[in-house]
């Protein structure tokens, strides 16, 4: 094998694709990064049987083949080499060789005939622009557990109905739902759980459009130069759309990043797990934390108010991720000062339903 790429591109791909290795493979092969060179082209590979990678980036191919590499050793290589000339890589029997003007670095290659084959993407269900994705999976991953005790809550439930895709989450204390366009290929409905780190991994840096294939068993997302393929969770999910669509008789419009600052700062005065309370009057939200052993605060930041005036208090943190996934004014919708309140955008694509805590 012998090809010459530029370093940025070599880079680029290769770290790319070792964020889809595994931290313990089960075999020693998964930790390489199989380079598949030919037809003026390179793809790089991961794979840990759960998720796969390929990536594909034009190279000058002067001799096709295919060599496996260590693969977090190969991406540390490729991003330390400079970029103000051309990489030719060769392999010979028992290693493969960088070389970048003076920098020259020869890896030992691992067995490729014990590497395992990719699974083929399924058949595709739609297309959607890969930078609304990637922002709506950020939107919603904030409410996916970390916790892996119940698989279910670590998930993004993916849904579509005709050219509305759905993404929604949970973790018990709060519901995130983002509704984005897309362009379905088929007339199936989707319904499948995909794991939610991997997807966040997955869709953080797609452009362009991005299209998803799924079957019972696999999710796929492909771009002109990158394909992803990750096993799907058990589909059982709760119906979030009964908990997030509810009516709301008092309703607060108010800046989302004025008052997430106003939040943060108050916060630093709340002992763990202590509420951050909001009063919500006629043109003002008064925000109020402390009062303990470490001290007191309170902020204030104009809304607009339709309803009763209305006090109620929140876990500071779940109250910052929902205001920190909206872009501009946020609406606030409460059904009283004990029950969850639901966070949303103006145009109510983006919703959050966060949980209350008791006042005291």
């Amino acid at each position: 094998m012998k090809f010459t790429i530029d370093p940025k591109l070599l880079a680029d791909t290769v770290a790319s694709a070792a964020r889809a290795l595994p931290q313990r493979p089960v075999v020693p092969v998964l930790s390489g990064l199989l380079v598949h060179a030919a037809s003026n082209q390179v793809t790089v590979s991961a794979f840990d049987y759960g998720t796969s990678y390929r990536g594909t980036v034009a190279a000058e191919v002067a001799e096709p083949g295919e060599v496996l590499v260590p693969g977090r050793l190969l991406a540390e290589v490729a991003k330390s080499l400079p970029t103000t000339m051309f990489v030719d890589v060769t392999s010979t029997d028992r290693e493969v060789v960088l070389t970048c003007g003076p920098s020259e670095f020869g890896l030992i290659t691992m067995p490729v005939e014990d590497y395992p084959s990719l699974p083929e993407p399924p058949m595709s269900a739609g297309t959607a622009d890969g930078a609304v994705l990637a922002r709506a999976v950020e939107q919603v991953a904030i409410a996916c557990a970390k916790d892996d005790t119940l698989p279910m809550l670590t998930g993004v439930r993916v849904d579509a109905d005709g050219r509305t895709l759905t993404l929604a989450a949970t973790d018990r204390y709060r519901i995130a739902v983002r509704d984005l366009p897309w362009q379905p290929h088929t007339a199936t409905s989707l319904g499948q759980l995909v794991p939610g780190k991997i997807l966040h991994d997955i869709v953080r840096d797609l452009h362009g459009p991005v299209t998803i294939a799924v079957n019972e068993q696999l999710a796929a997302f492909t771009t002109d130069t990158r394909e992803t393929t990750v096993r799907l969770l058990d589909n059982q999910f709760i119906d979030y759309r009964a908990r997030v669509d509810i009516d709301t008789p008092i309703v607060a419009t108010v800046d989302a990043a004025a008052l997430a600052g106003a939040v943060k700062r108050v916060a630093l005065v709340a002992e763990k797990n202590t509420a951050i309370r909001l009063t919500f009057t006629a043109g003002e939200v008064l925000v109020q934390a402390g009062g303990g052993d470490i001290g007191r605060g309170r902020d204030a930041v104009p809304c607009e108010l339709d309803g009763d005036t209305i006090e109620i208090a929140f876990q500071s943190q779940f109250l910052l991720d929902a205001l920190n996934a909206i872009d501009g004014p946020a609406r606030i919708g409460m059904e009283g000062g004990t029950k969850p309140a639901r966070i949303s955008c103006e145009d109510g694509s983006y919703r959050c339903l966060v949980m209350s805590l008791r006042l005291s």
